[in-house]
């Protein structure tokens, strides 16, 4: 994903804080908005626009240009009525995406209806793998292991089928390490250079994270 996509995220809680701090990490320019000014004084240390705002105040969002984001991540807590309001007022003024916490069935259903095009159940620690899955589509996995080291776990090129490991030379040309596939829920730990990549592989790959990365960049 090219990294001139834009996102909001409103609320901060911890859900929302991790979204919008991986977003950020990763590149990508974020608005983070709460009603709460210690959170967004928070936020204002790595995002790039932290505002006071209420995500269940029509006016206020429209202000802050709502609908010209790419993704809106609704992140509002227990407050279905907000998370409603928030999501009919982003979809009406132009958000091509809106992404939207829930936290059960119920408010899953109705969110759906009223046009969110997708729906989260995260806790605590789910939002940087939600985050990634923005950044670099459901296809695909990432975990940081460390500071500077990842494994991230993806579908298989279109142009990797019917081609060897050695024929790839993927080690040599992006820098990471191929260490698993799962095929046919199988995985597949002993890799060769013979390997042949198939239709509907999973392939598990470790490096540096910011290898790792800038190959998924390319990939996706």
């Amino acid at each position: 994903m090219t990294r001139d996509k834009q996102f909001a995220v409103l609320g901060l809680g911890s859900f929302g804080m991790s979204l919008a701090y991986t977003l950020s990490k990763n590149g990508f320019d974020v608005l983070a908005a709460d009603n709460n000014p210690d959170k967004v004084q928070a936020a204002s240390e790595f995002v790039t626009h932290a505002v006071i705002a209420d995500a269940g105040d029509e006016s206020a969002l429209r202000a802050l240009g709502i609908g010209n984001f790419d993704y809106v991540i609704v992140t509002v807590g227990d407050s279905l009525e907000t998370a409603v309001m928030a999501t009919l007022v982003a979809k009406d003024a132009g958000a091509k995406h809106v992404v939207v916490k829930a936290k059960d069935e119920t408010q899953r259903k109705i969110l759906e209806k009223i046009g969110a095009d997708r729906v989260v159940f995260p806790d605590r620690e789910m939002g940087e793998r939600i985050a990634n899955s923005l950044i670099y589509g459901d296809f695909y996995e990432f975990m940081e292991l460390s500071n500077d080291l990842g494994i991230a776990e993806f579908e298989v090129p279109v142009e990797w089928k019917g081609h060897t490991l050695s024929q790839l030379a993927v080690r040599a040309k992006y820098g990471i390490n191929l260490i698993a596939i799962k095929r046919n829920n199988n995985i597949d730990a002993t890799l060769t250079a013979d390997t042949m990549f198939e239709e509907n592989d999973v392939i598990v790959a470790m490096g540096e994270t910011k290898k790792i990365q800038k190959f998924l960049d390319k990939i996706s």
